[in-house]
């Protein structure tokens, strides 16, 4: 959106998002309206569609970028009515666009903002991606800050201590590193370093498993080291990014609140299963730092996360919980060697 608003500084930017994400883009500088649309099934949800597909004809867009690709998005691409309507080349529905970029069917070793850049450009963007212009951007919310800072001093957090956020959740099980890893990892890094306090966080689905882990490594500490890890309950999309901002490093799977992490400069740990580093790893600035873990080369890396082939989530299974601890060192700077953004992730 940042290079959409160089290119046209004084046009008016409106992003379509789903309820579930909105939060993202809601503060974004550089969108003058986010218009959300709520995900309904049956002849409703098609109706609704349709309606704003109305609305968005009614405001002559000159320009739709379709960045999704999904069958909801094509339709509400073409529905607007945009002069110049700009999607992937996607079977049965490439004809809803004027202009249409190849998409190949491999994951390639591409970063995805890249592949996505690549609608910018034929939308007659030419600036090239960069990570330092363009980094991901998701401002903190005052109030978010607010609640945050009070449920962390609730949950026993200190001025003199260093906080690290472990989200323990992914989206789907392909991305999902064991609990009992996350268990161990949890209990190491509050008996390393007598200064840090984890909080131990993960999306509504996953709450029953943060609890578990968060109750595990209490149970495997002394009573001082389990009152460092912290159990400050929920969190919104809003308050995730607010508590990020508070913590010296984030450790998670390759979800969607690693990425809500990578809008801020804080150190990053990330876990690859399926996934590749150099495709989903975070797009920020150049100087920030950034440790990837992955279970390395494998014949089945990257997957596309509808079956395990081997049937044993070894791409997960064999993050070993030693490495992680390393790369959180690293990033803390406790140790030297951090990788730093920009540079090839490991």
């Amino acid at each position: 959106m940042h290079a959409i608003r160089r290119r046209f500084p004084s046009a008016h930017l409106t992003y379509i998002v789903e309820p579930a994400a909105a939060p993202v883009v809601a503060r974004n500088p550089h969108i003058d309206e986010v218009i959300v649309a709520p995900r309904r099934h049956g002849i409703g949800g098609f109706a609704g569609d349709v309606a704003l597909g109305r609305r968005l004809k009614a405001s002559a867009f000159d320009l739709a970028i379709d960045f999704h690709g999904g069958p909801r998005a094509s339709l509400l691409t073409w529905l607007s009515g945009a002069r110049v309507r700009v999607g992937y080349e996607i079977a049965g529905r490439g004809w809803m666009y004027t202009t249409r970029v190849a998409r190949p069917r491999e994951l390639r070793r591409r970063h995805s903002v890249e592949n996505q850049w690549d609608l910018l450009t034929a939308a007659g963007i030419t600036t090239p991606p960069s990570r330092s212009e363009f980094p991901v951007a998701m401002p903190v919310a005052a109030d978010a800050a607010s609640e945050v800072a009070g449920r962390l001093a609730g949950a026993g957090l200190q001025p003199s201590h260093r906080l690290v956020v472990v989200h323990v959740s992914a989206g789907n099980p392909f991305r999902r590193w064991p609990f009992e890893s996350f268990v161990s990892l949890v209990a190491a890094l509050v008996r390393a370093q007598a200064d840090v306090c984890v909080a131990v966080t993960s999306g509504p689905s996953d709450a029953d498993a943060a609890h578990h882990v968060i109750a595990q490594a209490r149970a495997a500490l002394d009573r001082d080291a389990a009152a460092r890890v912290l159990s400050p309950g929920e969190f919104s999309l809003a308050e995730l990014r607010a508590l990020v901002d508070r913590a010296s490093l984030f450790i998670g799977g390759d979800s969607g609140p690693l990425h809500i992490a990578a809008t801020s400069r804080v150190p990053i740990v990330g876990l690859y299963g399926p996934t590749l580093p150099v495709r989903s790893g975070p797009w920020r600035a150049d100087g920030s730092v950034a440790e990837a873990v992955d279970a390395g080369e494998l014949p089945c890396r990257p997957c596309e996360q509808r079956v395990c082939a081997p049937g044993d989530f070894r791409c997960l299974t064999r993050i070993d919980v030693a490495a992680v601890l390393a790369a959180a060192g690293r990033a803390l700077g406790d140790v030297p060697g951090s990788v730093r953004s920009g540079a090839t992730p490991r």
